[in-house]
């Protein structure tokens, strides 16, 4: 089940909040998802590299693409985006997200995995810039929606991986 505006709400304001560091709760809060905004931009700076095991995994390192006053200009290629929102799973829930629709319409794509229950902190996703002349994004923009799908049942197992507690 998604869950709706009603009980995203509940959740953001209980004790232990399901999102932090918004912008502007009324505006971000949709019907059945929860706008994320842009806080940084990253260029990655060399390549990768992904086992089975992740003993020989390599994040490329990057480096911040600086704003001119409010706004970023991207050329075409592919970035790493990071939200202002600092997100905490529950056990009986995850999240998706996607990219809003204008985004699209303006030539890029944003590409994100899933969020396990039991996962805390500010999250990044891949920004695909297609457009030949560019785009430019605001300081706060809205650029995602985070949809959030109840479990059946809650989970035992909470995320435990490397990215628990990032960028907080």
């Amino acid at each position: 089940m998604i869950l709706p505006k009603q009980k995203i709400l509940q959740l953001i304001n209980s004790d232990t909040p399901l999102i932090e560091g918004f912008v502007d709760l009324k505006t971000q809060l949709q019907p059945a998802s929860f706008d994320l905004t842009l806080k940084k931009v990253f260029k990655l700076k060399e390549g990768g590299r992904l086992d089975f095991t992740n003993e020989e995994r390599y994040i490329p390192k990057k480096d911040e693409v600086e704003f001119k006053g409010e706004w970023v200009e991207l050329e075409k290629g592919c970035y790493i985006v990071m939200y202002n929102e600092i997100v905490r799973i529950p056990l009986n829930l995850m999240m998706i997200v996607r990219p809003r629709s204008s985004l699209l319409r303006m030539g890029a794509s944003l590409h994100a995995s899933l969020w396990d229950p039991g996962y805390y902190g500010r999250s990044v996703s891949l920004l695909v810039v297609h457009n030949e002349n560019g785009i430019k994004l605001k300081r706060n923009a809205r650029i995602a929606q985070a949809v959030f799908l109840q479990l059946s049942e809650e989970t035992t197992d909470s995320y435990q991986g490397i990215y628990k507690g990032e960028n907080v």
